[in-house]
């Protein structure tokens, strides 16, 4: 298959900032306001590019997004500026975007625009949307998944070669049940593996097999893990949690909000253990398409039974491991664990001891040092914070570092604790003033709607 290469942006450099370009995009006008504003700075990619692109690579991108409801991550400033989330339709879009009627965790509901062809995925970029994030389900079935997703993330650190060799064990644990899956480039950090499924399981169900699955691979390699707490991970985190209700993983051939705009890209198997992400941006996909096609071209001529993987997740809770912990604000899982970070747990002394205070006792020593709006502005406190413990900073490791992403209402914040286990005892300063407050529900407290940090 051939994709024209993607039209790049020198041409509109003299272009008003106001002026709106129409593209026919299946049969459709698109309409481009402002189509020369720098949506990728670095990489000289204009809004229209990011459209142009979109339609030029819509074949390819739709087996990852076709018919499914998708999370609107926009950008409407380019990657440099400021993103939100929005998971309901937007006011004042065109008669035409398909939409579905989705249920989120909290109960509310919404109405949620799908990706049905070439025009969606043209108008979704309009939004200042760069990646696709769609939900594992079909428009016409929102409550029953059609694809397991295995999310391969690398805590801060773990070097490049232990994310493909994760990738390989889980392909290793999926062949030998049964079951050809479909890996990409996340297009960040770390790789996905999709497995489509029929859809007759529900999203707890789903879910429970990809935590099977995960600590299979966690069993048979040493470099990943399955656990969910960032304090206790190594390695690569298999993220079993991408498969609960309303989580979201980029799809094929998005474009990733990073610098020199990376393509989430697919891979044949032969290819993982030698992959380069940085190798697959927009400058370069179209001769990939060109000279070696599409990887996950039959991705939708498969179609597997849950029952394997099932059955391994009854002979984990046979063994006495029964549920993981589910992501913040969802309802809690009939058997789930405490859902408190361990270092964070009661812990009750030893009966000998004679201490019973009943006070928490941590199992790491976290403090935590920002909350900020921004990822630059945490990370800007943190470098405060370590010239102030130069001495302890020394001592620090990189899976020390906790940099979290979190999701409010509209956007994301961004909270950075540190782990001081590897500081001598001596040396830890003890828990300040954060260097950064950012309350993210300040302006939401009063109204009567507490926001949940899913965005729902």
């Amino acid at each position: 298959m051939r994709v024209p290469a993607p039209r790049l942006c020198g041409k509109l450099a003299a272009m008003s900032p106001a002026k709106a370009e129409v593209l026919e995009v299946a049969g459709r006008e698109i309409r481009v306001t402002n189509p020369s504003k720098p949506y990728f700075p670095r990489a000289g990619l204009t809004k229209l590019d990011v459209v142009r692109y979109f339609a030029d690579v819509a074949e390819v991108a739709l087996h990852g997004c076709r018919d499914r409801p998708v999370v609107l991550h926009r950008y409407p400033d380019g990657i440099e500026g400021e993103d939100f989330y929005q998971k309901r339709l937007p006011k004042g879009a065109p008669e035409w975007v398909e939409t579905a009627h989705i249920t989120f965790p909290s109960g509310r509901t919404a109405t949620m625009p799908v990706m049905a062809d070439a025009a969606h995925l043209a108008w979704h970029a309009t939004l200042g949307c760069v990646d696709v994030n769609p939900w594992p389900v079909r428009g016409d079935d929102v409550d029953h998944p059609d694809e397991l997703r295995v999310d391969l993330d690398p805590i801060p650190g773990v070097p490049w070669e232990d994310v493909r060799e994760a990738a390989l064990v889980t392909r290793d644990v999926l062949d030998e049940l049964g079951y050809r899956a479909f890996p990409k480039t996340s297009g960040k950090r770390g790789i996905h593996v999709n497995l489509r499924i029929e859809p007759r399981w529900t999203f707890t169900q789903v879910r429970r097999a990809a935590l099977a699955l995960a600590r299979a691979v966690e069993r048979r390699s040493p470099k990943a893990t399955s656990a969910w707490w960032k304090e206790e991970r190594h390695g690569v985190f298999v993220d079993y949690n991408q498969n609960a209700r309303d989580r979201t993983v980029a799809s094929a051939y998005s474009i990733r909000p990073v610098a020199d705009a990376r393509i989430s890209t697919p891979l044949d198997w032969d290819e993982v253990a030698a992959v380069d992400p940085a190798a697959y941006t927009v400058a370069t996909i179209s001769e990939r398409l060109q000279t070696v096609g599409d990887p996950g071209a039959e991705i939708d001529e498969v179609s597997h039974t849950l029952d394997a993987l099932l059955e391994l997740a009854d002979r984990d809770e046979r063994e006495g491991l029964g549920d993981a912990p589910w992501p913040p604000h969802f309802p809690k899982g009939e058997d789930e664990p405490p859902r408190v970070q361990p270092s964070r747990r009661r812990k009750t002394p030893p009966k000998s001891s004679g201490t019973g205070t009943g006070r928490r006792q941590s199992t790491k020593p976290l403090i935590e040092i920002a909350r900020a709006e921004s990822k630059d502005e945490a990370l800007a406190g943190f470098e405060r914070w370590k010239e102030r413990h130069a001495v302890a900073a020394e001592h620090l490791q990189p899976a020390d570092v906790l940099v979290d992403s979190m999701r409010g209402r509209f956007k994301a914040w961004w909270r950075i604790r540190v782990n001081l286990e590897h500081v001598p005892e001596e040396q830890r300063p003890s828990q300040e003033a954060l260097e950064v407050d950012y309350d993210p529900w300040a302006e939401f407290r009063g109204d009567g709607d507490w926001p949940s940090p899913m965005g729902t």
